[in-house]
């Protein structure tokens, strides 16, 4: 079994940030970086839950969730991981969102 946990933990220190961050930092595109992640996190997920079929893109709810959307698509992700290189890559995806959105 692989351990997920640095993903867990990538994945919640963001989202955390974006809770804190006040909404004006969120409306200057750390929102919209979140929401690429999630995005990006899930499509992740759902190719391996469900190979050759497309992915179905998570839906824009808004700034103030976009803290909650990397928190689902990320665990969902970390649910689904099967060796330490792939946790390794999706910390470092989160790491770097993280680091553009500014928080």
């Amino acid at each position: 079994m692989v351990d997920t946990t640095p993903l867990s933990r990538a994945v919640d220190h963001f989202a955390d940030r974006l809770r804190a961050a006040p909404q004006s930092r969120l409306q200057r595109g750390a929102a919209a970086e979140a929401l690429e992640l999630a995005r990006e996190l899930a499509r992740w997920a759902q190719r391996i839950e469900e190979p050759g079929v497309e992915p179905r893109e998570m839906p824009d709810a808004g700034m103030f969730a976009a803290a909650d959307q990397i928190t689902v698509a990320g665990h969902d992700l970390a649910v689904v991981l099967t060796s330490e290189d792939e946790v390794a890559e999706a910390v470092a995806r989160v790491e770097e969102a993280q680091k553009r959105a500014g928080v």
